[in-house]
């Protein structure tokens, strides 16, 4: 069996490129079916976190006739950020990584974009922001990530019209689109869920950073859980890799999105235009409450909601969305 090459979305600005992918040793991941039914849908995530890596592996990648060389890291992660020359074109484009097995070339496409800079990017919590996935009950959240396949799984109303609006704001040009970015406190391993998902519903096209991969079983349980530092730590590259834009910051009240989002609004207090938190509970947390009144005073619009109704009615009322 051969090992293989899974590749994440990549992005760039108008001087560097940045893509990664992980090398896994041979096991069937290809193929993978998050459409199965129930106990099938459950062995196929099941087999996400039996995964295992490869490290200090060749990996290539070709990029405008050029090819350069890395080696995974430990965990089989590899990352490549180099040089970027080309800059006539925008939006996603298309790049190629390729590993050696026993002679044999093994190749893999995936796509990165490079967004023509416009006012505004867009950073997106997954789970309970867009995604139902019941954060605040660890067994409830479990159960339905092995036994709701991706066609059962479900989105909150109206997030897709805001999302798709958003991915439009302020621009003229109705072929442009925003930058997304869904960063999350799941790992790598739920990377091909996550897009299916966000495909089916028609949700921007985005690139994910998702946390280290798990490569046991028993780390399934804990998914999603555990230290938020990761976020932080992306977000504030984000803010950096882009520093022409203007952000909005979506998230929930379930775990520590309000509290991450504060930090970030006061460490880049010029970038961020709005802050976005669903109410997942019955009621406002007054913590939350709290949290959001002290970003208002740093001159950053907040929306604290329950429907996505009234996220969409706050966006035209800035003048974020038409």
């Amino acid at each position: 069996m051969k090992p293989v090459l899974k590749l994440y979305r990549g992005y760039a600005n108008n001087q560097e490129l940045i893509v990664m992918g992980h090398v896994f040793k041979p096991n069937s991941i290809s193929d993978y079916d998050f459409q199965k039914k129930n106990f099938q849908n459950a062995q196929s995530i099941i087999r996400l976190f039996q995964v295992k890596t490869k490290p200090n592996t060749d990996v290539f990648l070709d990029i405008n006739g050029t090819t350069i060389h890395t080696k995974t890291l430990e965990d089989g992660y590899f990352k490549f950020c180099i040089p970027l020359k080309d800059n006539a074109t925008f939006g996603w484009k298309k790049y190629t990584v390729s590993i050696v097995h026993e002679d044999e070339k093994i190749t893999v496409s995936s796509s990165y974009i490079q967004p023509k800079l416009g006012k505004f990017g867009f950073i997106s919590d997954i789970d309970d922001t867009f995604l139902i996935s019941h954060t605040r009950n660890p067994f409830k959240k479990i159960y339905i990530l092995l036994f709701k396949n991706v066609t059962k799984r479900k989105v909150f109303e109206d997030v897709v019209p805001h999302y798709q609006a958003l991915q439009k704001a302020g621009r003229v040009n109705k072929e442009e689109e925003n930058a997304f970015f869904y960063v999350s406190s799941s790992e790598w391993n739920l990377y091909s869920l996550i897009t299916q998902f966000t495909e089916l519903h028609q949700l921007p096209k985005a690139v994910l950073l998702l946390k280290d991969i798990k490569t046991s079983l028993t780390q399934l349980f804990f998914t999603g859980r555990g230290n938020h530092n990761h976020k932080f730590e992306k977000i504030k590259h984000i803010l950096e890799f882009y520093p022409e834009l203007q952000y909005v910051l979506l998230g929930d009240d379930s775990q520590q999105d309000p509290k991450l989002y504060e930090a970030i609004c006061k460490i880049f207090p010029l970038h961020i235009k709005a802050v976005y938190i669903r109410q997942v509970g019955r009621s406002k947390k007054q913590a939350t409450e709290k949290i959001l009144e002290n970003i208002t005073s740093l001159n950053v619009a907040v929306c604290y909601f329950k429907s996505s109704k009234e996220a969409i009615a706050h966006s035209k009322a800035i003048g974020l969305i038409e």
